[in-house]
């Protein structure tokens, strides 16, 4: 049995699981972990992965960030469901991931076995006719399934061999039987699906609860004493099955992958992946990741890092999309098409409640009993045909009965408020009535049963589930850092409309109230199938991945979860991931001797933009240094979907000091603080809009501010001595801060900064002017480093101009870490003189290490706050203060008090 990574108790370990010696390589430098596979995830395509890959012989090492969930470990009690939900920052490390998105809710898991620890068992094949291919529509809204049923159906047997699917046996569960005879009074066609509970202790033997179950050959991951027993019809199948007799991943899956060598590490999380460079031995990608430790609340975790030569993204449409969206800057080849096609998979929560039957010979209607807290979350499936049937109108969906723990019955009856107020009231008075009258009553057992009611509400009720194809139009970004979905419900009314009336129809027929979800309401759904994002395709104009989930311009990098789904799956979509990563996983071994090289090439990105992009994956920009800060760990924010929200994190070691030679363009920081100096700072802050892919930072402002890619900086500026700040022409000062961009993954701190204040220059027109230059290194979640440069040009033109040119900043990134004077800063900046005029601006390889540009503003409120952030420390802070005030106005009016008799009047700004 292969080295679980933590154990059960919540101790995230102090060093990742120790490997046999073919996991480690030479290595870059330091020892870096190397493996054949890094496997992110354990849900249905990171637990088939790691399982066929190590079969085939690879070192496979399986990343999951929750902790595992043996037999009998799940919360039950108040106090521990009130701590079972993820959110790191908040020392929680709990099963429930919930989000909330524009248009819809999500709730997924976080755990060893992913998604399988709270789904509702249903395995269904995709219908065959519903593998459709629409023509694209721009921005998504349409299938195009490069893959049939066909295709997948020898992979669906494959996981139903392992996940050991039979339908529901019991003939007297009240819901089941409720269901079938509603479905035959309105003609709909219904099944019982295959679903992943053992009822029995062995394959042809009658159903018994809660009789415990042989372990497999492989044994379990939880340890060679777990036990698990046959269902006991608890309906705790969303809650977690705390008898194991839930199939989940971690008992069939995950166990025969970490039997066969592989290393299953939980409280694993990643944040960063980027191509190694193509000269790297055997090629293949860099993950970076933190090891969280529950003991440890809202503390910083130092980053680590591995390489591997294969990368398989199975964390869930959600964490897949993130990981990828976060990471752009280090794989700028990925198709546009991620983030769209995203669907909730067609998925409705409604209710019937108080179901009665029919009045007998005059008599009031009676209870119908449906006890949905008993047997397992689903037994039925209903489905209505599709369109693309031969006896289908409309998008197809199913329509399926679902259960809920006991404790849900208690929390129904006490809901009403009204009715136990008033029997707790009836029987306080009873009590009383028998105290003062000594009515001689000493049995109130009737009393007693009497207020706790006949449970007639909770007894006959039942949620439906529906799901199915619904127009997959949604698209995922992100905004400041954190994971945004835009998706209405507007295109889907149709289908939800069709849903809604078939599940009224059931409610109806059973002669029960109706009840929407609330969110619908509000025009919002709640999804737990959540759907594409990464979406598979024919080439990089249309999807992410191809038809085996590999990510199109990098080899080696797959994508196996939901997120690779084109469309809506329409059926429970598990075994339809399950089977796509099997076939996924036997293609990579098929052609595991072919490829040798599964680095990056340059030739792998002209499916996806061309010598455009090729030139922004391979090439950093002239000048740039040897990234020496490279595997130097970062401080890192425990949960990293809060974007700017989360604590701040701490950036890498800073690289050694690079020599300056003093001269127009960028100079160094001041010398180190010395005792007897006086320091100035102040913390300016700044945004605009920024685009990659051009060097214009015009063009890049307006094509950012169209697509709403956005780019702000708060950065503090600190002169460590004001007396040589001042007398130095160059005016140097150091900048410390972050730079915020989603296209970079959001917030990246500042390694190292630059800025000086004024540079001396001169106008077209031989007028004085000045710059102020800015000068950032930056890293982005993959690790790969970026250089911000910028400057504001400072010179008198008609009008009044002063605000325009001290609050717009001129901004280019580069590739790599560009030290001062390594190349002109910004050359892609159009009319404008080079800082220093005895050097050409910078064109052929220089630009070839331009990411993007745009332009950032300094708005009137953040100038209002940024007056009050200057501090100065030392022997003579006023005089500091003095002579910075002195400087900057000295300089300014060089430029433009020369020209006041000019300005016309009424004043008109450039902006």
């Amino acid at each position: 049995m292969g080295r679980l990574g933590t154990g059960n108790s919540g101790d995230a370990g102090s060093e990742p699981a120790s490997d046999p010696p073919r996991h480690r390589g030479s290595g870059i430098g330091s020892g870096i972990e190397k493996v054949d596979a890094v496997v992110v995830g354990s849900g249905f395509g990171g637990s088939v992965a790691a399982l066929r890959l190590a079969e085939a012989g690879q070192s496979v090492v399986l990343m999951e960030r929750g902790k595992p969930y043996p037999p009998g470990s799940f919360a039950r009690s108040p106090s521990e469901m009130g701590r079972n939900f993820w959110d790191p920052d908040r020392g929680l490390y709990g099963l429930f991931d919930a989000w909330t998105f524009r248009g819809t809710e999500g709730l997924v898991s976080s755990g060893l076995g992913g998604g399988s620890l709270i789904y509702a068992n249903v395995l269904l094949r995709k219908d065959e006719k519903w593998f459709v291919n629409e023509s694209p529509i721009p921005g998504g809204g349409y299938e195009n399934w490069p893959f049939t049923r066909a295709d997948l159906d020898p992979y669906y047997d494959a996981a139903e061999a392992m996940l050991q699917p039979v339908p529901y046996p019991y003939k007297d569960t009240a819901k089941t039987l409720a269901m079938e005879k509603s479905a035959a009074n309105l003609g709909l066609s219904i099944t019982r699906p295959p679903i992943a509970v053992t009822f029995s202790t062995a394959p042809g033997t009658e159903p018994r609860t809660n009789h415990a179950l042989p372990l497999p050959g492989y044994g379990s991951i939880h340890g060679p004493t777990t036990v698990r027993t046959t269902c006991t019809l608890s309906g705790e199948c969303d809650i977690g099955c705390n008898a194991g007799a839930k199939n989940t991943l971690d008992h069939n899956y995950i166990s025969a992958a970490s039997f066969r060598g592989a290393d299953v590490r939980t409280f694993h999380d990643v944040r960063g992946i980027r191509p190694l460079d193509s000269g790297t031995q055997g090629g293949g990608y860099e993950v970076r990741y933190v090891v969280h430790h529950p003991d440890l609340h809202g503390e910083l975790l130092t980053e680590r890092i591995i390489h591997c030569r294969r990368l398989i993204l199975g964390a869930g449409t959600f964490g897949t999309n993130f990981l990828l969206l976060r990471n752009r800057g280090s794989l700028p080849a990925l198709s546009d098409a991620l983030g769209t096609r995203f669907s909730g998979n067609g998925d409705l929560l409604t209710f019937i409640m108080g179901a009665k039957t029919p009045p007998a010979n005059g008599s009031r209607p009676g209870v119908r009993t449906l006890t949905g807290s008993r047997g397992p979350v689903i037994t039925t499936a209903i489905r209505v045909p599709d369109s693309n049937d031969d006896d289908g109108d409309g998008r197809g969906y199913y329509v399926e009965d679902a259960g809920y723990p006991a404790f849900m019955n208690w929390l129904m009856e006490t809901a009403q408020l009204r009715t136990t107020m008033k029997r707790t009231v009836k029987l306080a008075g009873q009590l009383l009535k028998d105290r003062l009258f000594d009515a001689g009553r000493s049995n109130v057992s009737a009393d007693l049963a009497a207020a706790l009611g006949d449970g007639r509400l909770s007894s006959s009720s039942v949620p439906l589930l529906g799901m199915g194809r619904d127009i997959p139009d949604g698209v995922m970004t992100l905004r400041d850092g954190r994971l945004a979905i835009a998706w209405t419900m507007a295109t889907s009314k149709e289908y939800f409309g069709r849903v809604r009336e078939t599940m009224e129809a059931i409610s109806k027929d059973l002669d029960g109230d109706f009840i929407d979800n609330p969110l619908w309401w509000a025009k919002r759904v709640i999804t737990v199938h959540p759907i594409g994002g990464a979406p598979s395709g024919r080439h990089p104009g249309e999807a992410v991945c191809d038809s085996y989930g590999e990510v199109f311009g990098y080899p080696g990098l797959f994508v196996v979860d939901g997120a690779a789904m084109p469309g809506p799956v329409g059926a429970n979509p598990s075994l339809t991931i399950a089977a796509f990563a099997e076939r996924t996983c036997a293609h990579i071994i098929e052609n595991a001797d072919k490829a040798q090289h599964r680095g990056i090439r340059p030739e792998d990105t002209e499916g996806s933009g061309g010598a455009r992009e090729k030139v922004a994956v391979e090439r950093e920009a002239a000048g740039a240094v040897v990234d020496v800060g490279a595997s130097a760990p970062r401080a890192l924010a425990p949960d990293a979907t809060k974007g700017k929200a989360a604590p701040a994190e701490l950036p890498a070691s800073a690289a050694p000091e690079v020599p300056q030679a003093r001269s127009r363009g960028l100079g160094g920081p001041g010398a180190p603080d010395a005792p007897e100096t006086t320091s100035v700072r102040f913390t300016e802050q700044m945004h605009g809009w920024f685009s990659p892919g051009t060097t214009d930072p015009e063009k890049g402002r307006s094509l950012g501010r169209d697509r709403s890619r956005k780019i702000m900086f708060e950065l503090t500026i600190t002169a460590e001595d004001m007396e040589a700040f001042a007398t130095d022409p160059n005016h140097p000062a150091k900048a410390e801060g972050y730079v915020l961009a989603d296209y970079f993954g959001g917030r990246m701190p500042v390694e190292r900064g630059w800025f000086n204040l004024f540079i001396p220059d001169a106008s077209d027109d031989g007028a004085p002017a000045r710059r102020m230059l800015y000068r950032l290194w930056l890293r982005d979640p993959g690790g790969t480093p970026f250089t911000f440069t910028g400057h504001k040009l400072i010179h008198n033109e008609a009008g009044f101009d002063l605000w325009a040119d001290t609050t717009t900043l001129y901004a280019t990134i580069l590739r790599g870490h560009v030290p001062p004077d390594a190349v002109p800063p910004d050359p892609g900046t159009p009319n404008v003189a080079p800082p220093d005029a005895g050097r050409p601006v910078a064109s052929g390889a220089a630009q070839a290490g331009v990411v993007g540009a745009g332009i950032l503003f300094i708005r009137p409120l953040d100038f209002a706050r940024q007056l009050t952030t200057f501090r100065a420390e030392g022997p003579a802070p006023a005089a500091g203060l003095m002579t910075f005030g002195k400087l900057f106005a000295g300089e300014l009016w060089q430029v433009y008090g020369q020209g006041l008799r000019r300005v016309p009047f009424p004043f008109t700004s450039k902006q």
